[in-house]
């Protein structure tokens, strides 16, 4: 079993800016109109004709969120009014300085969202349209003011770059440092959108601590998905006191079906492309002492060539400095899998192994140059069941004990998109 710092991974996790626009660019009203003309007779001194303005429909009063004058409101600020009599919110208009800022209605009607965090220590004018069930036109309007940039946030990072390809059970999988309390989950996972192309449901899974939310479908993602993604948690307030520190966006492909199988009664992997047999390869997996992990765990990263270093195991018989050829990352407690040429003899026999998948070289070799981040593989039958949170383990649940990590209420069979 190899060992590896995992902050590394972090670090490229939470450098992640990629730019996302959930929507078009909104009108600028600083803009001067552009009046269309047309040729037709020379002006005279004959008085126009009169015409009369068609009448406008009367405006009933329309409460705002945020009241009018708040102040020190979070950058992340929806804008939500509730029209009389189970009326729908028809437009909303944000203007700072001239500006308009762009946004969306949620689905759901409860909230209009910002499509990028307000600016610390701004005004915001908000004016909100709507129809009740009456046919009545409601208006509202709000100016509010946004807090100064807090000191105290949270470091945050999604594991998902924008342009890449993954395989089709790469999860979104948000990190958080410190973790999100329980009570703020809900509010947290609420601003985390991910919009699929193919639609395909999903729901967010948290583990215990609250330093990661996984987000999956009920079956692997279909090949050729679009996942766009945004965890719009810049300015949220967290009950401890600190405040998410950034949006994070990417917008990322799934390819081809691509799945492992590892079953220890056989000793054998069956590799299966788009659905198709493709493969059968005899492996060796964790002797009784250090056993493999029995679940669907995620390739998570790939190195050619590397090192195993685990010379701080308590076991001295667990101690060793290999060179490793072929080695994808399987958990963050060192399961991999990897060329073993001096376990060959023992392959589709016996496990030798401190818990990784060992395959030939050769094997390792064809694996390697077919695998992407986010392909999955599923061992059976060992000795020790794979932990939550030991790697992507958010498709080592089935679906019913998957969504009960949810915060928030999950539909029958997956919750759809908010916009």
């Amino acid at each position: 079993m190899g060992r590896f710092a995992r902050a590394g991974a972090m670090v490229g996790a939470l450098v992640l800016t990629a730019a996302l626009a959930l929507t078009g660019c909104g009108n600028d009203p600083e803009k001067a109109p552009v009046t269309a003309t047309s040729g037709g007779p020379p002006a005279t001194d004959a008085a126009p004709s009169a015409t009369t303005a068609a009448p406008q429909p009367a405006t009933e009063p329309l409460p705002v969120s945020p009241a009018d004058g708040a102040k020190s409101r979070p950058v992340s600020t929806e804008i939500g009014a509730r029209v009389p009599g189970g009326g729908k919110v028809s437009t909303v208009v944000l203007t700072s300085k001239g500006r308009t800022v762009d946004g969306r209605l949620r689905l759901d009607g409860s909230s209009w969202v910002p499509s990028a965090p307000l600016k610390y220590g701004t005004r915001y004018t908000a004016t909100v349209t709507g129809t009740g069930a009456d046919g009545r036109i409601y208006r509202g309007t709000s100016s509010f003011s946004t807090m100064a940039k807090p000191n105290s946030m949270i470091g945050s990072g999604l594991y998902l770059f924008d342009g890449r390809t993954y395989g089709v059970a790469m999860p979104v999988v948000a990190e958080f440092s410190p973790g999100i309390p329980a009570k703020d989950r809900a509010a947290v996972q609420k601003r985390m959108f991910v919009r699929t192309d193919p639609p395909q449901p999903g729901a967010w899974h948290w583990l215990p601590g609250g330093t990661q939310a996984y987000y999956r479908a009920p079956e692997y993602w279909k090949p050729g998905t679009t996942l766009t993604v945004r965890l719009a948690l810049a300015g949220i307030p967290l009950s401890n006191g600190r405040y998410g520190n950034t949006d994070r966006t990417a917008t990322a492909k799934i390819g081809r079906s691509f799945e492992m199988k590892v079953d220890n009664a056989s000793k054998k992997m069956t590799v299966y492309v788009d659905g198709a047999l493709a493969r059968t390869m005899p492996v060796s997996l964790g002797k009784k002492s250090t056993p493999s992990s029995s679940g669907t765990m995620v390739v998570m990263e790939k190195k050619e060539s590397t090192v195993f270093d685990t010379r701080d195991e308590p076991d001295p018989d667990n101690q060793y400095v290999t060179e490793i050829d072929f080695a994808q990352r399987l958990t963050w407690g060192g399961e991999y899998i990897h060329a073993a040429p001096w376990s060959e003899g023992d392959q589709g026999r016996r496990n030798v192994s401190h818990g990784c998948v060992n395959v030939s070289t050769a094997n390792a070799r064809w694996l390697f140059a077919q695998t992407m981040i986010g392909d999955p593989i599923t061992v059976r039958g060992t000795e020790r069941r794979l932990e939550p949170g030991n790697g992507w383990t958010a498709w080592s649940l089935s679906w019913d004990e998957y969504v009960k990590g949810s915060a928030l209420p999950v539909p029958e069979g997956g919750a759809g998109p908010a916009f």
